[in-house]
């Protein structure tokens, strides 16, 4: 055990948040989400939510301060409603780091940035459009 680690952030997480480098990015995803498809390396978080996993992952990395974007978000398709989830993750961001930068992406966009992607973290999360990703900053 490790002193100030989520505790749902199982050690194969905090390797990857450890292996990742400035700029590279990591997937949160929903329950819907093609993670076998798009994921390079998928760490399965099954049966957590996207909120308590954002919470744990911003509270061990810092966002990109030079990108232009650096909180991403699936953007909606064919009239779907915006996601109450998407107010949460807001909420969440603007407490754990003062620097985001968020944008909107095409589904297909999104999937292929996704596949772009150091690591999915593959989560049970259940509200549609629930994917996230997030570019990884430096520590000052």
């Amino acid at each position: 055990m490790l002193k100030g680690v989520p505790k749902i952030v199982s050690p194969e997480l905090l390797k990857i948040l450890c292996e990742m480098g400035h700029g590279d990015e990591i997937v949160i995803a929903d329950g819907n989400f093609p993670c076998g498809t798009c994921g390079k390396r998928v760490i399965r978080a099954d049966g957590l939510g996207g909120v308590e996993m954002l919470d744990a992952v911003l509270s061990l990395i810092p966002l990109d301060t030079y990108a232009n974007e650096n909180f991403m978000l699936m953007q909606t398709t064919n009239g779907d409603p915006t996601p109450e989830i998407w107010a949460k993750y807001d909420k969440i961001a603007g407490k754990r780091d003062k620097n985001v930068r968020k944008a909107m992406i095409e589904r297909f966009d999104f999937y292929e940035r996704a596949k772009n992607a150091y690591a999915v973290i593959a989560t049970g999360e259940q509200a549609i459009y629930a994917n996230i990703i997030l570019k990884k900053g430096v520590i000052k």
